[in-house]
């Protein structure tokens, strides 16, 4: 089980404002602290642990964060009326796109996902697959 995510960000400011447009409204809540911004889901009192948190960080050595080539992460959205909605608050809060939301011929029928970067280059994916909603070809 993935315990966490780290990305890295050498403007802290320009990355909450990126991820704070979209992560509140999949539920995580925002922890800010001197080593950067925590996205941590809620925990009702004696509940375990909820996985993955979300962590974006200045890298530890001082370096130039970079985007790892290949690397993705994605965040599942309720719906598709969501995936687009955050998609295009992801974009306004400085994001690139990377792909509309919609349907990819080469995943399942029900696989609705959109792609971003973020300030950093990190590449973001945003994504539903209610069995109950429209699917590719219906």
């Amino acid at each position: 089980m993935i315990a966490y995510v780290t990305v890295g960000a050498d403007d802290i400011a320009r990355a909450k404002r990126f991820y704070t447009a979209f992560l509140p409204a999949l539920g995580y809540g925002l922890k800010e602290g001197r080593e950067g911004l925590s996205y941590v889901l809620p925990l009702a009192e004696g509940q375990a642990t909820l996985l993955p948190d979300f962590y974006v960080k200045p890298t530890f050595n001082g370096q130039p964060a970079t985007a790892g080539n290949g690397s993705m992460i994605a965040f599942e959205a309720r719906s598709q009326s969501q995936v687009r909605e955050l998609h295009a608050a992801a974009l306004a809060a400085g994001g690139g796109d990377e792909g509309q939301p919609g349907f990819r011929p080469t995943y399942g029928a029900h696989f609705y996902v959109s792609y971003l970067r973020d300030p950093q280059g990190n590449k973001i994916a945003l994504f539903s697959s209610d069995p109950h909603e429209p699917a590719r070809n219906g």
